[in-house]
């Protein structure tokens, strides 16, 4: 009790006699690390990888052009603008569930004022639009409507979908593919994909679809583990996601059918990539993607507790995560 109370003395002491921009300066960086927190700033830069390797190491090895950087830095200036403004949104309508499922990581009311929030979320979600138009122009006007839908979506996602039995699920885990169709949609036109005239538009539409039907399947695959820890919140405020309308057993048994669904596509995958000679790749995918999921899939079934399902979402994110990375190959082998 001494100690706590000569360190409280000591501190104030020190706030005393400390200039009077020191006080302001770390209200500045908390209320900075604050906003990170609430855009979820390691998502952000996922999405930045994850677009930046799809256009490096795939469609510019495929199409061997010259690259057009001012174009790709605009589209993931709107993905990031337009994913940050979701995150807010979400963590606005969803303050009430937070303080039941994660009381110590929310940062709306505490940190960041709710009107503050709101205002974020439309001006992030503005610019993500804007740099839209600047990236696609009105040449390929459908991507700008697009990507409103993309923000109308994540609003009703935050104020009704995710409390809905799999609508929020499905929405979430089609705006995550989306982060990699855009940037097939906007390098390329789809029509050639379509024709038998044109190899190197199908190579690119194959890649793009491999990459985000895997984002797709993953995504679902971890809004169901994040539905089965969040259970307690989502179920004290009236939401209707799986694990409560039928039981965590079901929602074990519709997400290891998924899991199994995904192996049981990768290893197909991997046999085919065999006869082309890519036996880095193949081993890569097995050690750090197959193997994981199948880790994930034992894992599942022994889980019971917040922390477990915690645990299974954070190694869905190391799925997904050495999933993407594996664009890498297509540099070697294009």
């Amino acid at each position: 009790m001494k100690k706590y109370l000569s360190s409280t003395v000591t501190g104030i002491i020190i706030l005393k006699f400390l200039p009077a921009e020191i006080p302001s300066y770390i209200r500045q960086m908390n209320l900075i690390g604050a906003f990170l927190k609430l855009v979820r700033w390691p998502n952000l830069l996922f999405i930045v990888l994850t677009q930046s390797l799809f256009y490096f190491c795939i469609y510019l090895p495929i199409y061997k052009t010259q690259p057009d950087i001012q174009r790709l830095i605009w589209l993931i200036v709107a993905s990031v603008f337009i994913a940050a403004a979701g995150y807010i949104i979400n963590d606005y309508f969803d303050l009430n569930i937070d303080q039941v499922n994660k009381p110590d990581k929310n940062v709306v009311d505490r940190v960041i004022h709710r009107r503050s929030a709101i205002l974020w979320h439309i001006m992030l979600s503005a610019l993500g639009i804007l740099a839209t138009a600047i990236a696609v122009g009105f040449s390929k006007w459908y991507l700008i409507v697009a990507n409103i839908g993309v923000v109308t979506l994540l609003w009703f996602y935050s104020t009704s979908f995710k409390r809905q039995l799999l609508i929020g699920n499905i929405v979430i885990s089609m705006l995550t593919a989306w982060t990699v169709l855009i940037l097939f949609f906007a390098f390329t036109n789809p029509s050639d994909a379509i024709g038998a005239n044109n190899e190197l538009s199908k190579r690119f539409f194959r890649a793009a679809f491999l990459y985000a039907g895997f984002a797709f399947v993953i995504t679902l695959i971890r809004e169901a583990v994040k539905d089965m820890e969040d259970l307690e919140g989502d179920a004290r405020y009236g939401c209707k996601t799986l694990p409560i309308v039928s039981g965590v057993q079901t929602t074990k048994v519709y997400t290891a059918v998924w899991i199994i669904v995904l192996i049981g596509a990768l290893i197909v995958l991997q046999l085919y990539v065999l006869q082309l000679g890519w036996w880095h790749a193949v081993v890569y995918s097995t050690l750090l993607v197959i193997f994981p999921l199948a880790l994930i899939l034992v894992k599942l079934f022994g889980a019971s507790s917040s922390q477990h399902f915690h645990s299974l979402s954070n190694w869905s994110k190391l799925v997904m995560f050495t999933g993407i990375l594996s664009m890498i190959f297509f540099l070697f082998y294009f």
